[in-house]
Formats: C-alpha cells, structure tokens, sequence
C-alpha cells in the first residue's frame, strides 16, 4: 500500500513561516505529480500549489511570491514552504500525489492520494 505522512503544521504568528512535509511510502515506482491543497471548515477544498515529475509548479494567486513548493525524487517527499504568513492562511493543508505503484508480476497501477492534513494556525 502507499501512504502519505504529512508533517509541519502549527501555530505561527502573522508573518512568520512553516515548512510542510509529504512523505510518501510504499510500492512506488514513480511520483507524477504533487501538491497541496487546503481546507477552512465551511468551504471548498482549494489547491495551493502544484509540482509536475519535471519541476513544474503552479501556485493559487493568493500565494504567489509567498509559498515554495518542492520536491526531492530520491527520498519519495515533496515540501511547502511557507514564508510571510497570513491569519487568510489559517486552514487545514493536504497534501495530494499521483503515484504510479508496483503491483503483482511487475503490473503498475495509477492512483490519486491524499494525506492525513495537518492544521495550519497563522494567529498572533
């Protein structure tokens, strides 16, 4: 099975920055794609910012020079770095990959996963 671990919330003053993790785990051949969304209770799921195999990334306007989003192939792990933090940024983070996993005599298969979230708290 493959599995996400999100890691790297908390509680940070406005301005201040976080640094999430996405750990990914299991029968994987390859990553695809990752990214991030986030969550306030009462409203949609919304995507912050994406990474294609090949490094290309793609960010929710309201993040824009604010937010980094990276990943290191060799450890399976993709990262959101968070810097001049918000209270508007306040949300539950998830983390997503499409992952191409080994299956049985040498099958593969391609599936969407998520994490567990991890709460984000921009309050001073």
């Amino acid at each position: 099975q493959v599995q996400l671990v999100e890691s790297g919330g908390g509680l940070v003053q406005p301005g201040g920055s976080l640094r999430l993790s996405c750990a990914a785990s299991g029968s994987i051949f390859t990553i695809n794609s990752m990214g991030w969304y986030r969550q306030v209770p009462g409203k949609q799921r919304e995507l912050v910012a994406t990474i294609t195999s090949g490094g290309s990334t793609s960010y929710l306007d309201s993040v824009k020079g604010r937010f980094t989003i990276s990943r290191d192939n060799a450890k399976n792990t993709g990262y959101l770095q968070m810097n001049s933090l918000k209270p508007e940024d306040t949300a539950v983070y998830y983390c997503n990959a499409d992952i191409t996993k080994n299956g049985y005599l040498g099958s593969r298969t391609r599936q969407d996963y998520w994490g567990q979230g991890t709460q984000v708290t921009v309050s001073s």
